[in-house]
């Protein structure tokens, strides 16, 4: 899967899921600020990940990732690995 095709299925699931408007979503910003997520939310992220990726996450996958490119980034590594 490509890397733009990955951002794109990334942001749509995000703002339908999430609720948050598409131009919050930018590399830099933070992940979980941006999203105001919580520990529910997370399980909900990685069934979403699951799903659309075909792929588990963890929660120790998350320490990390303090951006939405991070985000990108580790989908992007998963996937493509």
């Amino acid at each position: 899967m490509e890397y733009n095709q990955i951002v794109s299925t990334v942001k749509e699931f995000l703002v339908e899921e999430f609720e948050v408007d598409e131009s919050t979503i930018v590399d830099d910003a933070g992940l979980i600020e941006t999203l105001d997520l919580d520990s529910l939310d997370f399980v909900d992220l990685v069934v979403i990940i699951e799903s659309n990726f075909g792929f588990k996450a963890t929660g120790e996958d998350f320490k990390d990732i303090a951006t939405f490119k991070q985000f990108y980034d580790f989908i992007n590594s998963k996937v493509n690995s």
